[in-house]
């Protein structure tokens, strides 16, 4: 009589839940992030920069002082000096120093960084789409919550995103 195998065990590869949980995390944005890449390089921008353009069109007809800029970005953009030069050299922005406070930076979208934003519209939700259409509103619902509750306590209080 033949033996029975014993059933294949997967090997642990997590240290905890919360590593798992992490892990899944950083690998669905990896994978998101990709179809996000390419829909950006065909516009030669970067995710922070179109997210500062959308920031900066919700503000528009008024500008933004830089840190505030900063502040309300996605994700943490080290060196925000750099990202804006870039945007004005392509006449995307354009910055203002007040006279009554030469240190202060206002910035501030120009019709061409409104007319990019609204040319990469549809492109963008077919992205959107790609990324995430295949899950039901319900469940878009739910995952907004859930990740909202797990940064919640890593996030300033006043934060937008809360």
């Amino acid at each position: 009589m033949q033996e029975v195998p014993e059933p294949i065990r997967r090997p642990v590869r997590f240290d905890s839940m919360e590593q798992e949980v992490f892990l899944n995390l950083w690998r669905t944005f990896d994978r998101l992030k990709v179809l996000e890449e390419k829909l950006f390089s065909r516009y030669d921008l970067t995710a922070q920069q179109y997210n500062a353009l959308r920031l900066l069109r919700a503000a528009h007809p008024e500008s933004l002082q830089t840190l505030t800029l900063a502040a309300r970005l996605i994700s943490r953009a080290p060196d925000i000096t750099r990202l804006l030069d870039r945007l004005e050299e392509r006449g995307l922005i354009q910055r203002e120093r007040p006279m009554e406070d030469r240190r202060m930076v206002q910035v501030r979208i120009t019709p061409a960084g409104i007319a990019l934003l609204q040319e990469m519209a549809g492109a963008l939700q077919e992205c959107h789409r790609q990324q995430l259409g295949h899950l039901s509103v319900e469940e878009q619902q739910l995952l907004i919550m859930l990740l909202r509750k797990a940064r919640a306590p890593h996030e300033p209080p006043d934060s937008a995103w809360r």
